[in-house]
């Protein structure tokens, strides 16, 4: 699973891609040596005579990315683009000022993201993440989920077999200990799932990160992976 830093931070709403944001031009080993040197310098005074590189390297290919990738979702009712900004909320009192990734994420306009679908894309030191995630649905929402995939079975497996097929990869989730009872053999896997619940790739840093490429290839991703996140909304909270 990728790192789960994406999930807290401060960000700001746009429903479309903002007026004169640039294209995405591809990140370049100049991010890679910006993220790198956030972990190892996490203090005020290394970020300030390095903020350049960060706003110039970093932070505007993040918004160049996730305009891109929002645009499929532009038309599409209650619809938000998050990016992140590396600056930690103060309120938290973490002991580092500044997050060592930063992260897009697609999600409904909801009261809190952690216990609705979303798809993101995350950028550390390590690499790169991207796909689906609800990271912690409501007991009540687990439980309408499993009614509905019962009086709905077919519906249900058609789209999932469907989005695993064309990403070429399963969704997981995190399980319970004890999987909650069904005598249908084909519902069984879905009725062991509990929570963070995903479809993520990951990718370390390589030639096919520092291109235009990159949004094409994220953007179709997210597009295979629309049918499994409005089938998720539909239990939004």
């Amino acid at each position: 699973m990728a790192s789960q830093s994406w999930m807290t931070g401060s960000a700001f709403p746009s429903r479309s891609p903002e007026e004169g944001t640039a294209m995405f031009e591809g990140f370049t080993p100049e991010t890679v040596d910006f993220l790198w040197g956030i972990r190892l310098n996490n203090n005020r005074e290394w970020f300030l005579e390095h903020k350049k590189d960060y706003v110039q390297k970093l932070y505007e290919p993040m918004k160049a990315l996730g305009a891109e990738l929002f645009q499929p979702f532009v038309d599409k009712p209650g619809e938000l683009l998050k990016v992140s900004r590396i600056y930690r909320d103060a309120r938290l009192h973490h002991p580092l000022p500044y997050k060592e990734s930063l992260w897009i994420c697609i999600r409904q306009d909801v009261s809190w993201w952690g216990e609705n679908p979303c798809l993101y894309f995350e950028i550390n030191p390590d690499g790169i993440h991207y796909g689906f995630f609800i990271w912690q649905p409501r007991v009540s929402v687990m439980e309408e989920f499993r009614r509905d995939i019962t009086a709905r079975k077919q519906e249900f497996l058609t789209m999932i077999r469907g989005v695993e097929d064309a990403v070429g990869q399963s969704v997981t989730a995190e399980e319970y200990k004890r999987p909650k009872p069904t005598e249908d053999p084909e519902l069984k896997r879905f009725f062991a799932w509990k929570k963070q619940i995903g479809c993520v790739r990951s990718e370390p840093f390589s030639d096919a990160v520092f291109t235009p490429e990159l949004a094409v290839r994220v953007r179709k991703f997210f597009e295979d992976l629309t049918p499994l996140y409005d089938y998720f909304n539909r239990f939004q909270v």
